[in-house]
């Protein structure tokens, strides 16, 4: 009977071609409209780590002072001097601590000019707590931090350039003057948003091509190239001046498997900031947060304010698209009352009834996705107009975009549907029987 009923709304259809292409093109419009927003908002408000976020967690410790804060918040980044202190102090399971660098890869082989390489100096914790895919080797041990060793993981797309793909594992490499020896090549790796720096970038940036030992980059008094914040006069002018000053430049993070341990480092922290207090060091309150990825990606409001209105308004176009469907589908399955009254005469239900006129509106909904799909791939390359180039080029139109929007043509049809079939499967066939 449902193909039976599928056959009566194609014919339908073809009956009223101007009604149906309103309805087509009303929800065609509305599901693109949708779509293309929701293809953006899925992209920067993703869990970039779901497996692990509500065990990650980055520390943040008042050095500043209430005069200098942030409105009563820590700085997002520590100094010198508390990031060494609570690496030293290994509270946490796994812990690590990171920075940006910028370095040139220096000619080799059949090369002739340098490349620039962007990445991080981290810790050796660092792979495992973000559970970062190796193509071949794999990270540096805790060993190769006390040691300063000149380690470094390349990215998969840096292998490429450099080693035509192939296993680079124990290969040489000369990074800004200084060689390295090759123990890993990181799959693509690219958290949407990037968790674990948002005090640098805004949280899409591409994706790295190095990892380096994170007291080698100290040794080689290499300067962050991201964000550095600082307070009060600057008056240091060597390397130790700035570690040693207030400025804070590195990223923490820490991994706490249960509320237990979270309370316990929470206790660590707040007991740290105090006994910098009576140290003279701090002339203020302890003042410190822990929060994890998601509660971190809330605080730095990553998600940029016009995704949210964006897709408010696109939703609120959707459903004044379905409110003119409502009209049109009524206007369309009583204009057939006296079919009806015949059916219900010769012995229909009003389920079948009820059945009939939802899979007619579900062939429009169908119909209507089918266009909304060609609207919404047109859309997705355009969006640039309204967002920043790098999140823009995340929207995409992949299989489970495609497939969504198919559902919610056919099920917001068919929700629609629902009054207009009711009042068609109320008509009295006394009635439309004798004003035939």
């Amino acid at each position: 009977m449902l193909a039976y009923y599928f056959q009566l709304g194609l014919r339908s259809l073809r009956r009223n071609p101007a009604l149906t292409a309103l309805m087509v093109m009303a929800i065609g419009f509305g599901v693109a409209a949708s779509m293309i927003t929701y293809s953006v908002f899925r992209a920067v408000s993703g869990n970039p780590i779901p497996g692990k976020s509500a065990q990650l967690f980055t520390p943040q410790i008042d050095s500043w002072g209430p005069q200098q804060n942030l409105k009563g918040e820590p700085a997002e980044a520590l100094g010198y001097i508390d990031a060494m202190a609570l690496m030293r102090a290994h509270e946490a399971k796994r812990q690590t601590l990171l920075y940006p660098v910028q370095l040139s890869v220096m000619p080799g082989g059949n090369r002739d000019l340098p490349l620039n390489a962007n990445g991080y100096a981290v810790t050796a914790d660092f792979f495992t707590m973000f559970e970062v895919p190796f193509r071949y080797g794999s990270g540096w041990g805790a060993q190769d931090d006390d040691t300063r060793a000149s380690d470094v993981v390349i990215s998969s797309e840096l292998n490429q350039k450099l080693f035509a793909g192939a296993n680079s594992v124990g290969r040489a490499l000369n990074l800004g003057g200084h060689d390295y020896r090759v123990v890993g090549v990181a799959s693509h790796w690219n958290p949407r948003p990037r968790f674990y720096d948002l005090f640098t970038t805004s949280g899409f940036a591409d994706e790295p091509d190095i990892y380096m030992v994170f007291n080698r980059a100290l040794d080689l008094q290499m300067r962050t190239g991201g964000r550095n914040s600082c307070r009060g006069s600057l008056a240091y002018t060597t390397w130790q001046g700035y570690l040693q000053s207030n400025c804070v430049w590195i990223t923490p993070w820490v991994e706490l498997d249960s509320p237990a341990e979270v309370a316990s480092y929470r206790s660590f922290l707040t007991h740290y900031a105090a006994d910098q207090r009576l140290a003279g060091r701090f002339d203020w309150a302890a003042n410190v947060r822990l929060r994890d990825v998601m509660q971190w990606l809330d605080y730095e409001h990553v998600v940029p304010p016009e995704s949210r209105i964006s897709l408010a308004v696109a939703l609120g176009f959707f459903l004044i698209c379905l409110v003119n469907t409502i009209g049109l589908l009524l206007a369309k399955f009583m204009r057939r009352a006296g079919e009806i009254g015949v059916r219900r005469a010769l012995g229909a239900t009003r389920g079948e009834i009820y059945t009939q006129y939802l899979v007619e509106a579900a062939t429009v909904g169908l119909a209507g996705g089918v266009l909304g799909l060609l609207l919404t791939a047109t859309g997705v390359s355009g969006v640039g107009i309204l967002f920043q180039p790098e999140i823009a080029k995340l929207a995409q139109l992949d299989f489970s975009l495609v497939g969504l929007t198919f559902v919610v043509a056919i099920v917001a049809t068919v929700l629609a549907a629902f009054y207009p079939a009711w009042r068609a499967a109320h008509v009295q066939p006394a009635w439309q029987l004798k004003s035939s």
